[in-house]
């Protein structure tokens, strides 16, 4: 991976060239006069048009088609991991982790390549790893053992009409139960208030459309962080970016930075754009 390949400024239209690495690292995270609050931002890697996930029958679960998945979108969303205090995940996710199925189990990379991140986060004062927090209504998921180990904080966000049998082996597995709404639902609302409660100031949501229609819905997403490989893959099941009932107020993003990365994928390249909602 040749991270000091150069990525090209399309916008702001500067059209200098920088490298790869740190792309995300040395960009202020939020945008101008940020007022301290909570700060909730999201990332994807879709295709040009708009798949973010494939079908795997042999796995019995859709994952990131490899013709979009590659090392240099890898390590900017490691970037971004390593600026968060706390990374939301769902127990959708866990459930396929425990199937073998997920692609890995929320930390930092903890491997040579992002040793300067690790490094990154001692020098800011960070705890070697982000929190994580699982959303979940009905809590059927089991937190890994890996996951365990790690020390990170693990909070469990649902409602009120979550099991109590599973409240409480959550609880005994060391999790902080958190319940963030009083209806049969988590909403993107309470994810928020309950993040911000318990004194984060920069979420990343690293799971799928469905968290990232919650937070839409409910106007908590600040940012979002968007690669785009420039492949058409087509097939018959559609995963785009948001999953549910159509978003009401349409929710309007402006954008705040576009790259052009012709490295990756491989044989083909990929834009770098972050949108902050309007």
């Amino acid at each position: 991976m040749k991270l000091d390949d150069p990525v090209t400024t399309l916008y702001p239209p500067t059209g200098r060239t920088r490298p790869l690495r740190n792309l995300y690292l040395e960009q202020p995270l939020e945008p101008e006069n940020w007022d301290g609050s909570l700060f909730l931002y999201s990332n994807f890697v879709t295709s040009l048009d708009g798949r973010i996930a494939l079908d795997a029958p042999t796995a019995g679960a859709s994952g990131v088609p490899p013709h979009t998945a590659n090392p240099r979108d890898w390590r900017l969303f490691q970037e971004l991991a390593a600026q968060a205090g706390v990374l939301i995940t769902s127990g959708r996710y866990l459930r396929q982790f425990a199937a073998g199925t997920a692609q890995d189990v929320l930390p930092v990379g903890s491997d040579e390549a992002f040793a300067d991140l690790l490094a990154w986060r001692r020098a800011q004062n960070l705890p070697p790893q982000p929190d994580v927090a699982v959303v979940s209504a009905s809590l059927d998921f089991d937190v890994p053992e890996a996951l365990v180990e790690s020390r990170q904080r693990i909070l469990v966000l649902t409602s009120a009409h979550a099991p109590r049998d599973r409240r409480q082996a959550h609880e005994a597995r060391g999790c902080q139960v958190v319940v963030c709404d009083q209806g049969a639902t988590v909403t993107g609302a309470g994810i928020y208030r309950a993040l911000e409660a318990a004194g984060y100031r920069r979420a990343y949501s690293v799971t799928g459309p469905q968290i990232l229609r919650l937070l839409l819905a409910d106007g908590v997403l600040h940012a979002l962080f968007l690669t785009q490989a420039l492949r058409m893959l087509g097939g018959e099941a559609y995963d785009t970016l948001v999953e549910g009932d159509v978003l009401a107020d349409a929710p309007a993003f402006e954008l705040r930075t576009l790259f052009h990365d012709p490295y990756a994928p491989e044989a083909a390249s990929q834009l770098l754009a972050c949108y902050d909602r309007r």
